[in-house]
């Protein structure tokens, strides 16, 4: 049984994985490999989880702040 990195799950889920890592998915989940089908799963449910978020911009008076910071920051160097 290979362990299989988060990242390269996520990838897998959105179609995204190269081609090798994707096959040693398939190959895993041919097996029967159960405890990487329930991460599957968990990510799957994360993701439609994520996708119903209603996100919000950040306010105007936040990102005024980040500028200023980032504007100091790069006049030290």
């Amino acid at each position: 049984m290979k362990k299989f990195k988060e990242e390269d799950l996520i990838l897998y889920l959105y179609n995204e994985c190269p081609p090798k890592i994707s096959a040693a998915i398939n190959a895993a989940l041919a097996e029967e490999d159960l405890e990487l089908k329930d991460r599957l799963q968990v990510l799957r449910r994360t993701i439609k989880q994520l996708d119903k978020l209603k996100l919000s911009s950040p306010s105007k008076s936040s990102i005024q702040a980040i500028l200023k910071h980032a504007s100091a920051q790069t006049g030290r160097k």
